[in-house]
């Protein structure tokens, strides 16, 4: 098989409106490549910019209708065809005319009369280049979707283990169900609501509110050091017992705090985890704990869980209470705004009622005892 007829030789598209020239370059390089050739302009365009697209174009200057300046222009212009190597070919012997058609991106100039063996080392080099580039730019291409798919793989496994952690808390108390899935699309409807309020825009920006996403589960991760006998108790606390309860916040904390020295640096989302975990049961006033902290001292995240966590567990049946109707949980909400919430918080919460009441029939909990 000849060269020509290799699919695997570079193609090489000769534009000139002269049919002698387009044959004295194609029967010059025929022997070495696939030649197409153009006698215009808009011939050329329509050419490169097909599906089979040439590797180098050798591209005359001076032609009727769309010149060869005009040809590179549009081609620089496109996405698909400015990495296509071009070579003007033209009897301008001017400075500012082959500075011209390099500042348009060709990248190379060769005057008329052509000399073969220069025409043959030019678009050797060029074809060699190009291929270096192409080479480069798919590697890239593969590295760049590569550390995509290792991300999206990392998300994955991050957002399982989060999952999994929260779910060992959870089924301690196998009565609150998706509690950690409602409050933790209960968070993101809170922070994307007040995204832009001017209290809360330098803290909820896009990553934050990602990160607040993913770490919102672990809220609860204390649970797991309370005992049974207390944690599952169906009736009224004692006073003593309520202290071992109100513990689970500074042990899911520690727990946390453990996982990231163990790995030995600081994990964003880790961050929002602890905060939430140890601080969602402070209040506004500062009537909360564990630290009793009150106002703006209370992280955004726990201020933002608060209200989601007390939603919920207004709203969700237990063992030893009926849920609470819609209503009635809102009303309890607004009523406590400055006193135990943000108050800007409840306002983003009254504003987003309807989508509260929708994420909690999403995530609806079903008891066999329920129907009994």
């Amino acid at each position: 098989m000849s060269v020509t007829e290799s699919s695997k030789a570079p193609t090489v598209l000769v534009v000139d409106d002269t049919p002698d020239n387009q044959l004295i370059l194609t029967e010059l390089l025929s022997p070495l490549y696939r030649v197409q050739s153009a006698g215009s302009g808009e011939e050329a365009l329509a050419m490169a910019t097909s599906t089979d697209k040439p590797d180098l174009i050798l591209l005359d200057v001076v032609m009727p209708g769309l010149t060869g300046f005009d040809v590179c222009r549009q081609l620089k212009a496109r996405a698909d065809t400015r990495d296509i190597p071009i070579i003007f070919l033209t009897s301008l012997d001017a400075t500012e005319d082959e500075t011209r058609g390099l500042v348009l991106g060709a990248v190379d100039y060769i005057t008329k009369p052509v000399n073969p063996s220069i025409v043959r080392v030019r678009v050797a080099n060029h074809l060699r280049l190009k291929a270096a580039a192409d080479f480069l730019r798919d590697q890239n291409a593969y590295l760049e979707r590569e550390v995509t798919r290792r991300t999206a793989e990392v998300a994955a496994v991050q957002e399982v283990t989060i999952h999994a952690l929260a779910s060992l808390a959870e089924a301690r108390d196998n009565e609150t169900g998706n509690h950690i899935r409602r409050t933790q699309h209960y968070v993101k409807a809170l922070a994307d609501h007040l995204q832009r309020h001017p209290r809360f825009v330098d803290e909820l920006d896009e990553s934050t509110r990602k990160l607040l996403y993913q770490s919102a589960p672990l809220h609860d991760i204390g649970k797991v050091g309370i005992p049974d006998a207390i944690l599952l108790k169906p009736g009224k606390l004692t006073a003593e017992e309520y202290e071992v309860i109100k513990s689970h916040t500074t042990l899911g904390r520690n727990a946390i705090q453990h996982a990231e020295d163990l790995l030995g640096l600081a994990v964003p989302f880790l961050r929002f985890a602890k905060e939430m975990a140890y601080s969602h049961q402070e209040r506004w006033n500062g009537s909360g704990y564990p630290q009793g902290l009150q106002g703006d001292a209370i992280p955004v995240s726990a201020r933002l869980m608060a209200v989601a966590d007390v939603y919920d567990a207004l709203v969700s049946p237990r063992v030893y209470k009926k849920a609470m109707p819609h209503d009635e949980a809102a009303a309890y909400i607004v009523n406590k705004r400055s006193v135990e919430f943000d108050p800007d918080v409840v306002d983003a919460f009254v504003a987003l009622q309807s989508e509260f009441q929708a994420i909690a029939s999403r995530f609806v909990d079903e008891f066999p005892d329920q129907h009994e």
